[in-house]
């Protein structure tokens, strides 16, 4: 029996998995770090304790396991993406990782955009300038740290710093490298254009692999560290998106998956280029060879649920500790004794702006059509259901774009919701399953890792042979004319107000 390694760098921590080639989970172990916030809007995380993490996460599944080192044939490595990691001619991290979810880099976006324009930027990147997006913070690093940026010999993405770690190579591969904004993502190299306009050195930049490419092996020194063999080969792997894609087995032109986490998305694969001009979507090269995947973003998916349970639910919560279940359960069974459309309730997941469609960090939430007959029950069903309408505006983007979409996956917490799964069924007038593995990127990037090995001889192959259907939620034929009718409403709503939102935002 041949085992890999899916390692999972996340924002909270870096959890790592290790499975045979069937995709049993044989251990498990997670290591959390901190994030830092110096500032107000600013996001930083150490890399050196990504690597930690990673080193001792990988040392102990293979103490849990009893698997012999012989036995594991490859390392697959997701990770969060668009972070910055910046190393001087020796090696040495300049200075902490500039991550994610950082928006310091406003004034940097506003120069990429005058400077190259909006339609050049989507044309080689396929997407806007944006501020969480790596190009940014260089840009911002060289404005206003230029006795750092003075020193850059490399730079490399989370998960890639932690391929260096493993195999002392500085690569890449494509689907990471597109959140950079210096990837020419229809022809998947660095685009020499805009690295003359930013002023970024080319040999700064890792080589450019496809995801299940080999992209270097095991050093004897990491090698004896982590208790396996040298020359154990380390794979491209995936930025976790495009990893959550290949462990939920959306690899093929149809598939996509819905992930209703705090933020919601909704990704799909495609096998020809498919770009917004409008920018209302991501697109980026997909982690299956020549393939790329469509993104897009609600940013209030499962935050709103939560926000109205945090404010709202304190006796759903008091009742579930005794009856020993979650409270998300109970409040599932309460917004299904409401019908459809919540009597006419309609509510805006915009808590934190909005991304897809709207684009609009001055979009904010709202209840629309709240009269004297409505309960808490019935906020809840709208709640529910605005965050499905939120999903619904991604699709529609995908179907102007001429992606198909009918082989649907939910995941994230809320894809557990069988009324949430039945929802989206209903509204994308398709079926909604979910997959019987829970490990998402750690299981897409092994597969990755067994496509690398030889085990399979395509990431397609692999996934087709590993992953497997848990639950199947059909659509309701007679509901889907009915909440066609309500998302037509609600299609209508934030366009009417979202100049009042910006003169709210200046108030």
């Amino acid at each position: 029996m041949s085992y890999v390694i899916g390692v999972d760098c996340g924002t909270s921590g870096t959890k790592t998995v290790l499975f045979d080639e069937k995709g049993t989970v044989i251990a498990s172990k997670t290591i959390e770090y901190p994030m830092y916030q110096p500032k107000n809007g600013y996001a930083e995380q150490e890399p050196a304790d990504w690597a930690s993490a990673m080193i001792n996460t990988i040392k102990s599944v293979m103490a849990q396991s009893g698997v012999r080192k012989e036995d594991v044939k490859g390392i697959g490595i997701s990770g969060q993406m668009h972070g910055l990691v910046m190393l001087d001619k020796d090696n040495n991290v300049l200075r902490r990782s500039i991550i994610w979810c950082d928006q310091r880099t406003e004034k940097e976006v506003e120069w990429m955009t005058a400077n190259v324009g909006r339609e050049k930027l989507i044309e080689i990147t396929a997407n806007p300038a944006l501020t969480g997006w790596t190009a940014a913070k260089i840009l911002w690093v060289k404005n206003n740290e230029p006795e750092i940026f003075s020193k850059v010999a490399h730079i490399l993405l989370p998960k890639d710093y932690l391929r260096f770690v493993l195999t002392h190579e500085y690569a890449t591969e494509v689907s990471d490298a597109s959140g950079m904004q210096l990837l020419d993502v229809p022809n998947r190299k660095w685009s020499d254009e805009l690295l003359g306009a930013f002023g970024i050195d080319k040999s700064w930049l890792g080589k450019v692999y496809e995801s299940c490419e080999v992209t270097g092996t095991l050093t004897k020194s990491m090698a004896d560290e982590l208790g396996l063999c040298e020359g154990t080969i380390v794979v491209g792997g995936a930025g976790d998106n495009a990893a959550a894609a290949i462990g939920t087995g959306v690899c093929e032109d149809g598939k996509a998956f819905t992930t209703i986490g705090t933020s919601g998305v909704v990704f799909a694969h495609t096998s020809g280029l498919a770009i917004d001009p409008k920018g209302r979507v991501h697109t980026c090269c997909a982690a299956v060879p020549n393939s790329w995947h469509v993104m897009g973003v609600t940013q209030g998916a499962g935050l709103s649920l939560k926000w109205f349970r945090d404010n709202f639910c304190a006796p759903e919560k008091e009742t579930a500790k005794y009856m020993g279940v979650d409270e998300y359960y109970l409040m599932d069974k309460e917004a299904d004794t409401v019908p459809i459309g919540a009597e006419r309730l309609l509510y805006l997941p915009y808590l934190m702006g909005e991304r897809t469609p709207h684009l609009d960090p001055n979009a904010r939430g709202m209840f629309f059509g709240l009269s004297a007959m409505h309960t808490k029950k019935h906020m809840l069903r709208a709640v529910m259901e605005g965050v499905s309408y939120s999903l619904r505006d991604c699709v529609e983007v995908f179907r102007e774009m001429d992606i198909n979409v009918s082989d649907m996956m939910a995941c994230g917490g809320g894809g557990s919701s069988p009324l949430w799964r039945s929802m989206l069924a209903d509204l994308y007038n398709c079926p909604v399953k979910t997959v019987a593995s829970k490990e998402g990127p750690a299981l897409g990037v092994a597969l990755l890792a067994l496509t690398g090995a030889g085990v399979y001889s395509s990431v397609p192959e692999a996934c087709h042979a590993v992953i497997s259907t848990d639950k199947v939620q059909e659509p309701v034929a007679e509901n889907v004319p009915k909440y066609q009718k309500y998302y037509e409403l609600y299609a209508k709503i934030y366009p009417s107000v979202k100049a009042h939102c910006a003169e709210l935002a200046q108030l």
